[in-house]
């Protein structure tokens, strides 16, 4: 029995296991190496997925929400984390270098323009890359938006979201003397690039539980401890976009230039009790993209494995083949 009567695993929502039919590494530029592969039908409708993060990879479930009989699904491991090389590196690593990654994929499997699916940062990343190339964008599907603005990165660590979670948030900053409690992001990026392997990967793991702890709706503030190395990449990988303000070139810039894509549909899945990226940010940019659809889903959180949310992403997909192929 569910131990929530309406809730259901996320997995009983997807299609089944696939494997890849194309998997390589794809040398960037700068040194660096990043992983892809494409899963279900070669001559389907191109959708490429991006990850969140920034640093925590693709997994063989997010190639599950698609109908492989009709979609051509490409997955890549961001700059730095999953399968690229080289491991935690943040050299060369921003969202433009991101993007144009993006647009060597595109050029390299000789598609000419695809959907985006993206949560999170993945939603960001999708975002922004639309923005720059919106003639090579047909379809934008977004989950859990954040729009990388400074309100954004005050929520989470500045004590907003701490403000639900206060004993959670003090295991969180009390790692941080209370002198240096005031900007918990440098304080934490003075200790992950510190060149001490075990004090990066004492904090990488106190950075990522305090996200995990937040990211579904049925969590009791408990998260378990990451792998270290894992903990490591995905800490610094987040905490120098942080720092960096996503390397973009204004505070609210994606809001700010919604026009130019405003023709593109989309479709935007967010949690109403999401922590970690209020409905704030995926309510503004739903006012400001007349051609989008916003759909909230109740009792439901963050994470890309909550039930509700899995459940209305595979609909969106659905959806979207049925009235392709009609």
């Amino acid at each position: 029995m569910d131990k929530y009567p309406d809730q259901k695993r996320a997995v009983q929502f997807l299609y089944p296991p696939i494997e890849p039919f194309d998997q390589r590494m794809l040398d960037v530029g700068q040194g660096h190496r990043i992983y892809m592969e494409q899963c279900g039908n070669p001559d389907g409708v191109p959708v490429i997925v991006c990850h969140g993060g920034p640093g925590g990879g693709t997994s063989p479930a997010m190639r599950r929400y698609f109908d492989p009989k009709v979609y051509r699904i490409i997955l890549f491991d961001q700059r730095g984390c999953g399968r690229s090389r080289p491991y935690a590196s943040c050299e060369d690593n921003t969202t433009w270098h991101l993007v144009a990654d993006m647009e060597l994929i595109r050029e390299l499997l000789e598609i000419d323009s695809w959907m985006l699916f993206g949560g999170s940062w993945g939603a960001t990343l999708a975002l922004i890359y639309a923005q720059t190339h919106p003639e090579r964008t047909t379809q934008l599907i977004l989950r859990g938006v954040f729009l990388m603005t400074e309100a954004e990165l005050d929520w989470f660590y500045c004590g907003g979201a701490g403000k639900f979670w206060p004993e959670t948030w003090a295991k969180f900053t009390d790692l941080v003397p209370k002198d240096e409690r005031d900007d918990l992001i440098a304080a934490y990026h003075k200790r992950l690039f510190s060149g001490d392997r075990d004090e990066e990967i004492r904090f990488g793991r106190a950075w990522s539980a305090w996200e995990n702890a937040l990211a579904s709706v049925y969590s009791n503030g408990l998260s378990g401890e990451s792998p270290g190395d894992y903990a490591r990449a995905f800490a610094r990988l987040e905490n120098h976009y942080f720092s960096n303000g996503g390397f973009l070139h204004m505070d609210g810039q994606i809001l700010a230039n919604m026009g130019r894509i405003a023709h593109i549909p989309g479709v935007i899945v967010q949690g109403r009790y999401d922590m970690i990226c209020p409905p704030q940010a995926a309510y503004s940019i739903h006012q400001a993209w007349p051609n989008s659809d916003l759909i909230m889903v109740r009792n439901a959180g963050h994470a890309l494995s909550e039930p509700g949310i899995s459940a209305a992403l595979v609909r969106c997909m659905d959806q979207l083949a049925e009235e392709m192929t009609q």
